[in-house]
């Protein structure tokens, strides 16, 4: 894909903001690719690049075995910015001094613009931006000028000569409050980028891919009725035609009544042939007395797998299996492109058997939700496919804290379906990125109907967020909270608590498990 778009190369040492830049940067029209910083300069060098991006990073660059990229990526003609770390990285190869900041920066600061920018162009003298670093450049390399400070650092410096920019600050995070300008003057101004990025020509560059690798093949989708594999699907449609089926498996893990109604709705759609598979009993005696959710993820993909090729063998020779795996999965499963904490597996990415049989399209694998949904509105679906809320892949498994069985997932399912209702009649739902109920292995005293109740506890989780890579807690209104419990309590026999959830991420994850 790099060969087809513009692109900026992010070189990751390990932030968990590198995801942000890239999601910043694609906000401004430009494909941009985040690779380990161990990558050859040849590689980089390969791809022609129109800007290299290094990322931040929890080292110190002076320490023993600490991330450093190789120099030669400094002199292959690509404008370079550093964040952070990798500020301080450039400083170091080019000469300057780094040392351990007397007084760590964490959190809001205020920046004092010195003289000419080019990378804090169009930005006021003086401008709040987020900080999260314990080392600094203390004296800048020769031949660059320091373009700004705060009251504790070296903030910004830049050799236009060389066509290297450095800030000390992180531009892509929303505290930053002119930091997507920053990121424009970069890309836009010093790289000369157009902004080819774009929906339209993503599905072309897709759609060729996709018909490049099936060739004249069947290909079989698992749809979930979620946007993803709804997507995903609507791609690999437009790239082979009736050479597609796609299957939704009912895992006896969704949503109350949710099995006919996503197939009412494909059914109802005509671009996509679904066949339903009713396997819910097969997932629940799988999963029997598993309590771990990484051990629940993985029999989930097995027992999906094995089920998927069953499915597909009745078709005939089918040797190809879409998935709607996006870039978040990716990240937060497996450390591919650089050397970012692995926060959980994915149960696209890191649950599937090595015998799989079936050879893997993944369309969406490098987009973020948002970019996913921008391009199911150019494929013409509509917003009751494309404006749903994520649902995981392992589906009320990993919202059952605990065992699975048939009665959790159904005081569960219950649950969420009041929860669904009372957000969508007080119209809260647009505004959500994900809102759902949680069944915690928690029993609580309780009185009903002057009797004593000993009964489980349903946690509430709502978040907003746009990008799903960082999500606030959502402040619902009082009164929407209280039907919700009041409901719960009152219609959902087992259930007597119900609390609400008011943990960001970080540090806490969107999903409990």
């Amino acid at each position: 894909m790099s060969n087809q778009f513009e692109t900026i190369v992010i070189l990751d040492f390990g932030s968990q903001y590198t995801q942000l830049i890239a999601r910043r940067i694609r906000e401004l029209g430009v494909y941009c690719e985040i690779h380990p910083f161990t990558i050859s300069a040849e590689w980089v060098k390969s791809i022609s690049p129109r800007g290299i991006i290094l990322s931040g990073g929890p080292s110190s660059v002076y320490e023993s075995g600490a991330p450093h990229c190789s120099p030669e990526v400094l002199d292959l003609g690509a404008p370079v910015l550093g964040i952070c770390y990798g500020m301080q990285l450039l400083s170091y190869f080019e000469g300057g001094q780094v040392e351990a900041s007397a007084r760590r920066e964490y959190g809001l600061a205020e920046v004092i613009r010195q003289g000419r920018s080019r990378i804090l162009d169009g930005l006021p003298e003086e401008f709040p931006v987020w900080m999260s670093h314990g080392d600094q450049v203390v004296g800048a390399p020769p031949g660059f000028n320091v373009t700004a400070i705060t009251d504790n650092a070296l903030g910004a410096m830049e050799n236009e000569a060389k066509q290297q920019y450095a800030i000390q600050f992180h531009p892509e995070v929303a505290h930053t409050r002119d930091g997507r300008r920053v990121l424009e003057n970069f890309v836009k101004g010093v790289c000369r980028c157009r902004g080819d990025w774009t929906p339209a020509s993503f599905i072309e560059s897709a759609v060729n891919r996709i018909r490049e690798q099936v060739g004249d093949s069947a290909v079989v989708c698992g749809l979930s009725g979620g946007v993803d594999s709804t997507v995903a699907a609507a791609l690999v449609a437009r790239a082979v035609g009736e050479r597609l089926t796609c299957l939704f498996i009912d895992n006896g893990l969704l949503r109350l009544r949710e099995y006919e109604q996503v197939l009412e709705g494909f059914a109802g759609l005509g671009v996509l042939r679904v066949r339903g598979v009713a396997a819910g009993e097969r997932f629940l005696e799988a999963l029997q007395g598993v309590e771990d959710p990484e051990r629940k993820r993985k029999i989930i993909g097995h027992t999906f797998i094995d089920v998927f090729e069953e499915e597909a063998h009745r078709l005939g020779e089918v040797q190809f299996l879409v998935q709607g795996t996006l870039y978040p999965d990716v990240i937060e499963s497996v450390s591919v492109r650089g050397p970012s904490a692995v926060i959980k597996s994915h149960h696209n990415v890191g649950g599937l058997p090595e015998r799989m049989h079936l050879k893997l399209v993944e369309p969406l694998r490098d987009l973020f939700k948002d970019e996913v949904r921008a391009v199911g509105r150019q494929l013409g679906l509509p917003p009751s496919f494309i404006d749903r809320h994520p649902f995981p892949g392992p589906g009320l498994a990993v919202r059952i804290i605990g065992p699975v069985d048939a009665d959790s997932v159904r005081l569960l399912q219950a649950s969420d379906n009041i929860v669904q209702e009372e957000i969508q009649r007080a119209g809260q739902y647009d505004r959500l990125w994900q809102v759902f109920a949680v069944l915690l292995p928690v029993r609580s005293v309780g009185v009903m109907g002057d009797q004593r109740t000993y009964d489980q506890v349903v946690a509430i989780r709502a978040v907003e967020s746009s990008d799903g890579m960082t999500a606030d807690w959502a402040r619902l209104p009082w009164d929407v909270l209280d039907r919700i419990a009041r409901r719960i309590v009152g219609e959902v026999r087992g259930i007597n608590r119900v609390v609400y959830d008011l943990t960001s991420k970080p540090p806490g994850t969107i999903e409990w498990e």
